[in-house]
This record gives C-alpha cells, structure tokens and sequence, in this order.
C-alpha cells in the first residue's frame, strides 16, 4: 500500500469529522509516522499558502518540491490540502498537535518538516515576509531557537544571510577540529536512510539533496577562510 492511499485514508477519518490530534495518535510510530510527516508537510503548506495569500498556487507544483508525487495519486495530496486550507483551526493548532504527535522526540524530525516547509514556501520562486512570520512561528511552536532557524533559513532562502558558521551551528571561534565534527555529524545526519528512519517518508527523502549542498558549500567556505 503506498504512502499516497494511507494519506487518503487518513483524509477520509478527518473528512468523517475525526480530529487532527486524533489521527496523529494513531501514526506516531514506524511505518505509519512517515505518513504522519506527509499529512503534517502538506497540512501545514495549505495554511502557510493563506499566510502568503496565494491560496490558488498550484499546491501539486509546490509538493514536488519535496514528495515524489507518482502520476495519478496528485488528487490525494491535493484533497488533503483544500481540506486543510478550509479548515477552522488555525495553523498554530496543527503546530502543537504535530509537535505532541513526536512527543519527546522532537529535534531532528521536527527540523526535517521545517525544511519541507521551507521546500514549499520557496517552490513559486518567492519567500514573502508572511511566509518568514509564518515559518518563524511554527518553529517557535516546534521547540526551535532563533539560531536553528536561521541556520534552517539560510539554507534554503536565496537572499538570505548565508553565515557558513549559522550553517554548521558552530561559531568563528570554534577550533577547525570541532568544526570537522560538526560538519561530519550533519552530513551523517543527511544521509538518507537516517531520515527514513527519523520517519521521513522515501518520497521525500530529496530534502536530503539541498541540505547537503548547504553543508558541504558552508565547509567548504569555512576551509577557505581558514586558508587565506
């Protein structure tokens, strides 16, 4: 069964009336959390396309960014976003319910759904400034620091401050040997099959593929500077 026919199962038990919360208790462990992530990304994009105000984006084009989408099943993420984008709840509601669906588990899955958000935002080639508030505020909700954000942030937004150091989460003053450590453990962190087992679904597991280019560009910055 793929992950896009148990999403529309889970649409159906909210389309039925079932809470979000409730659904989630029902996917927090392996396998069924990567489809817990899945929901949760595309949930979480339909409120931020009205946080920007281009609720008629093409919301498939913008899923691509992160989901490999097979042809046929576009119809399944798209019901779950029109259902989402309607939805009274605000998106500061979906943002406790996803963060209590991790539980105690939050640091590494939670970032990984941040840059789906991230993937999302910037798909119509824009990141507007609702969008930062918006993303700024489910990272607060989610546990995140400023400085994890910004180093999320600069990874992913064009024009964004890009401090090589923000990227590793070290400083300047870090000694190269630790900056070497910090620099291997994200690039372990990235490697895909340690995101699928932090429940990011296979099809999205190209988020790996930008993050990485970020790591190894901000090294190898670092190894620069360290040589002139």
């Amino acid at each position: 069964m793929s992950i896009w026919t148990r999403i529309t199962d889970a649409v159906s038990s909210l389309a039925a009336g079932e809470g979000l919360s409730e659904v989630f208790a029902n996917l927090r462990t392996p396998p069924e959390r990567s489809v817990a992530f899945a929901i949760a990304v595309i949930a979480l994009g339909a409120k931020m396309a009205k946080a920007d105000g281009q609720v008629t984006r093409d919301e498939v084009t913008a899923f691509r960014e992160v989901f490999t989408i097979p042809q046929g099943e576009e119809k399944n993420a798209g019901k779950l976003f029109d259902l989402a984008r309607t939805d009274v709840a605000g998106y500061e509601d979906y943002a406790y319910k996803i963060k209590a669906m991790y539980g105690g588990d939050v640091a590494a899955p939670l970032c990984d759904l941040m840059e789906g958000l991230f993937h999302i935002a910037l798909a119509d080639g824009h990141y507007h400034p609702n969008e930062d508030a918006f993303l700024a505020r489910v990272g607060e909700i989610f546990g995140l620091d400023e400085t994890r954000f910004k180093r999320l942030r600069s990874q992913f937004v064009p024009d964004a401050e890009r401090d090589p150091y923000d990227v590793l989460g070290v400083t300047a003053g870090t000694s190269m040997e630790e900056m070497r450590k910090a620099w291997r453990k994200l690039v372990r962190e990235t490697h895909p099959d340690q995101m699928v087992a932090r429940g990011v679904p296979e099809e999205a597991v190209k988020l790996a593929e930008k993050k990485m280019i970020a790591i190894n560009r901000a090294w190898d910055e670092i190894n620069e500077r360290g040589a002139a």
